[in-house]
């Protein structure tokens, strides 16, 4: 374990309290992201006409250029202070706002659109491709809203956000939202529930950010809902084998056979 990429006790009570932690280290140096940005082309050369980047979810199935960033052992470090020692990695997905975009991200937790229980114990990293802030349009989160459970979302029908179901409003204080800053290479961590969103990119620079998301061991993921889940095993030993498990991929780049599910692409009761 890297000491630099070690939590300190001071920032796993922060996580615990406010349900995200930033200011940490770099993951990647800026030469090492400009590398991997430049690597970027030929994973987005497979997206079918239709679809754009916020398709390209559970890619990194087939794709060693995801898969070695999601295994990264500095990411894993970071990680495992707030899940300790068994999790597995289990998603990924691009969020990417190009110049000039009126797309959001509305408010909403993760956790109310995966069929994964318990709730709680997964942790989403967010690791910036560009300089992200509020200027062109850099996540927000509302700190300690995790510790209130799930709250009912509702389907958006006159939105500019890529996401069909949002909180709505009232249901939690805007005011207190904390706008995050990241350098390309850097990352966040938030909790499963906390309240978060995005607002659109009126700048001239990209915002592109990827999500991986991790989960201890004992969270079972509904297979009648999303029935492709598998679980790769990041850290530790996994003591419970509620999920099909995933195998490494052998090629740089390429892309399930399946478009991953959400409660959200199923229509579910709650929506």
């Amino acid at each position: 374990m890297s000491p630099t990429h070690r939590l300190s006790e001071e920032q796993k009570e922060f996580y615990h309290k406010n349900g995200y932690v930033i200011g940490l280290p770099a993951i990647y140096s800026a030469d090492e992201m400009r590398r991997i940005n430049a690597d970027l082309p030929p994973l987005l050369a497979l997206l079918k006409p239709g679809e754009s980047s916020k398709d390209i979810r559970e890619w990194h199935e087939e794709s060693l250029y995801l898969y070695d960033i999601a295994m990264n052992p500095k990411i894993l470090d970071l990680v495992e202070g707030i899940l300790g020692p068994d999790f597995y990695l289990w998603a990924s997905n691009f969020f990417i706002k190009d110049p000039r975009t009126t797309a959001v991200v509305g408010w909403h937790q993760d956790a109310y659109y995966w069929p994964m229980a318990p709730q709680g114990r997964t942790v989403t990293v967010w690791l910036a491709f560009d300089d992200v802030d509020a200027v062109n349009g850099a996540m927000k989160i509302i700190p300690g809203s995790h510790a209130s459970g799930i709250i009912t979302h509702k389907r958006s029908t006159q939105t500019d956000s890529v996401l069909l179901l949002e909180l709505e409003g009232g249901s939690f204080r805007e005011d207190t939202a904390v706008q995050f800053t990241l350098k390309a290479g850097e990352v966040s961590l938030h909790d499963d529930r906390a309240v978060h969103g995005s607002p659109a990119n009126p700048s001239d620079r990209r915002r592109a950010g990827l999500t991986l998301r991790y989960s201890t061991t004992e969270v079972k993921n509904d297979l009648s809902v999303n029935p492709n889940f598998k679980a790769y095993l990041a850290r530790g030993v996994d003591r419970f084998h509620h999920n099909p498990e995933g195998r490494k991929p052998a090629q740089r780049y390429g892309r399930p056979a399946f478009k991953a599910v959400s409660v959200e692409d199923v229509g579910a009761a709650k929506a």
